[in-house]
């Protein structure tokens, strides 16, 4: 019995340790899983970083919050801000705008434009130190909309009428229950004129372009990317190679170490990438640089 014992103690062993020291034994395992799974890269310190703006531009508070990030970290030489939008509401797409341009003060921003790189989202990316565009990409639309719809006929068809108390003469403006009036038209214009000047006159300044010459790089044309070029909406027409090359150089980074994605980002991308070709601009009654 005494041999037996002997014989099957290195099996033993480990089991009886397990039992007795169950936490510690799980802990132990996990810190071998992150020793595994790590490689040489997460030893150094990684000093570029790749912001993704996917999709209609709704809201800005995600991609603030990691452009702020890149700001802060010290170790973050560059960022590669890389496009692929139609544009979106009027309000986020400033304020990204005016973000990348105080993180391009601070450290280089390249922006790189993937698919497309429209109306709301070129203005996201004006303020980069570099505009480099896929060769297949759209760039423009510099532009602004707002849509409704008049709805009336329909109201009467089915026996609804609407019932309005207002102080204001323009308070109705936009109403989808009748046909606008002239004078709402005219004041709605006056919100769209004035939006559409700042937006030419940011693009003029950030691409030191002429602001008389607007109806040829705005005015709502849509470029492809050597269209784009010509008219000095961006700088370069390549792949993303040459955009991280860039901002290598910029940078001055003796090493390119990318900042790693964790995994529910990379998962939100890629289902926002699946589902960008379905994004629907019918929403009524939004300022919109679509």
């Amino acid at each position: 019995m005494q041999f037996l014992k002997i014989l099957f103690s290195p099996i033993t062993a480990p089991i009886r340790f397990v039992q007795k020291n169950f936490k510690a034994t799980l802990l132990i395992l996990f810190l071998i899983f992150l020793y595994n799974s790590s490689d040489t890269k997460n030893l150094q310190k990684e000093n570029l970083e790749e912001i993704v703006l996917n999709g209609a531009i709704m809201n800005a508070d995600e991609i603030l919050s990691k452009i702020n990030s890149a700001k802060k970290d010290n170790n973050i030489k560059g960022v590669l801000l890389i496009v692929n939008s139609p544009g979106g509401a009027v309000a986020p797409s400033v304020e990204i705008a005016y973000a990348i341009r105080e993180l391009n003060r601070l450290k280089p921003v390249i922006a790189y434009a993937a698919g497309t790189m429209a109306s709301g989202s070129y203005y996201s990316s004006i303020w980069a130190s570099k505009i480099i565009a896929n060769p297949g990409s759209m760039v423009g639309s510099i532009g602004v909309i707002m849509q409704s719809y008049d709805a009336s006929k329909l109201l009467d068809n089915i026996g609804i009428k609407t019932q309005t108390v207002k102080v204001g003469t323009y308070k109705e403006a936009g109403t989808p229950t009748r046909k606008w009036t002239k004078e709402e038209t005219a004041e709605l214009n006056k919100v769209i004129q004035d939006t559409y000047n700042m937006f030419v006159s940011d693009v003029a300044h950030a691409r030191k372009l002429d602001i008389k010459n607007h109806k040829i790089f705005a005015d709502a044309h849509i470029f492809t990317a050597s269209q784009a070029k010509k008219v000095g909406l961006i700088d370069e027409v390549d792949t993303i190679s040459r955009a991280k090359e860039l901002l290598v150089m910029k940078s001055g980074v003796k090493k390119a170490i990318w900042k790693r994605k964790n995994k529910m980002d990379k998962f939100m991308e890629k289902l926002v990438q699946g589902t960008i070709s379905n994004v629907s601009s019918n929403i009524s009654n939004k300022l919109l640089a679509f």
